[in-house]
């Protein structure tokens, strides 16, 4: 019967795993949630935790906003959340936030 390794993946927090995956490459909340396997709106609240976390490590949670594939718009209020519609337009065709963490 085999164990599974300590430091495995098991072992790491959903939180972990996020930050670990963004400090590889740059991805969207809907890939995070496929690699990590749980529901979008639930990375986004994990990402809110992972940014504070970082606080003080000389790392921070960069952010692309979201953008309107149709106008172009991208000064919505809250760039690290996926809103429905555009505020110019009105397009429901929005390019989801990008994140990544970086150094400070």
């Amino acid at each position: 019967m085999s164990e599974e390794p300590v430091d495995g993946p098991t072992s790491r927090t959903t939180r972990q795993r996020i930050a670990d995956a963004l400090r590889e490459k740059e991805a969207s909340a809907s890939e995070l949630a496929a690699e990590v396997d749980v529901p979008v709106p639930v990375v986004y609240d994990h990402l809110t935790h992972v940014a504070k976390s970082l606080s003080g490590s000389g790392e921070e949670l960069l952010v692309a906003p979201p953008t309107c594939r149709r106008c172009g718009f991208d000064g919505f209020d809250d760039p690290a959340n996926q809103p429905s519609r555009c505020p110019e337009c009105r397009s429901e065709d929005i390019a989801e936030p990008v994140f990544t963490i970086g150094e400070a």
